[in-house]
């Protein structure tokens, strides 16, 4: 994997009161942290395992970072994928090599549909977060960003499955550093969840991030309830003015699901102010509106 690089803006620190310290994981191979996951689960396969290939649902980033970690090591990769996913991330699917399947749009259909396929094929399924291997991988970028700032004290990371989030909160363990989960409110499963403490499903949503519309899992909620201060949940409009002061301070291109834990911190002032925050930015792979005349 890349080692991805620590931006900062004094400009953002003084605007929200305390030191930022965003890890750029849309630096990352195929655009975002799934790389780590994909690639350590892949390799983590025996022999015979491998043989079998790999098979995974997805509505982008983990497809075709399996893909890539399954062309690398040699062996086939089917990616079930969403009506409506966005286009630039199922075209990096097809790119490195991986079969797409299409399915209805619901999280529901996608496991149904991945279900029938490792019946019918045999092939290793590699859950996009809900996975010992997936949730070890995702928990690199927080390990790293540690090496590289090991004066924080917080760690701020975006939530749908749990992968990321879970394996932040397992980087930190042992550490004086609180860690929160970003969540947008049009999909705040992993949040209610956190609250109730059971595990509720993911309903319908519409939100932007559309990385962050899945579930949490039996793992990824059990590591987020033992080991997570909070989840905190961000609006539509949140998560559009994060991309764009990212945009603006740091000159960087983020999707809305990376967007979430910075809009997290903007939107809870009290609860960062005077902390040195690390911010989890997971993605930058966002569908590009053609230039006037092209």
């Amino acid at each position: 994997m890349h080692v991805t690089p620590v931006l900062t803006s004094a400009a953002l620190d003084a605007e929200r009161g305390a030191a930022l310290f965003f890890k750029c994981e849309n630096f990352q191979k195929t655009g975002a942290f799934k790389a780590r996951g994909a690639h350590n689960a892949v390799y983590a396969l025996s022999e015979a395992e491998a043989a079998r290939g790999v098979l995974t649902h997805s509505s982008g980033n983990h497809g075709a970072a399996l893909a890539l970690a399954a062309r690398t090591r040699g062996i086939p990769a089917t990616v079930v994928v969403p009506q409506g996913a966005v286009g630039p991330k199922v075209d990096a699917i097809r790119r490195h090599g991986a079969t797409v399947v299409m399915c209805g749009p619901t999280l529901a259909e996608r496991e149904a549909e991945a279900a029938r396929l490792e019946r019918d094929s045999g092939a290793v399924f590699v859950h996009p977060s809900n996975d010992a291997r997936v949730i070890a991988g995702q928990g690199t970028a927080a390990l790293e960003l540690l090496e590289q700032e090991p004066g924080l004290d917080t760690l701020v990371a975006p939530v749908g499955g749990g992968g990321i989030l879970s394996g932040t909160a397992l980087a930190a363990a042992g550490r004086p550093i609180l860690v929160y989960g970003a969540e947008p409110a049009e999909a705040d499963d992993g949040a209610r969840s956190l609250r109730e403490g059971r595990l509720l499903p993911a309903g319908p949503s519409r939100t932007i991030a559309d990385g962050l519309r899945s579930s949490l899992g039996d793992l990824t909620f059990a590591i987020i309830r033992a080991r997570v201060a909070a989840i905190l949940t961000v609006t539509e409009e949140q998560i559009r003015d994060a991309m764009g002061e990212l945009s603006q301070y740091l000159q960087i291109v983020v999707e809305p699901s990376s967007a979430v834990a910075y809009a997290a911190v903007a939107a809870n002032p009290d609860t960062f102010r005077g902390r040195r925050v690390g911010i989890l930015l997971t993605g930058g792979n966002v569908e590009r509106t053609p230039a006037a005349g092209a």
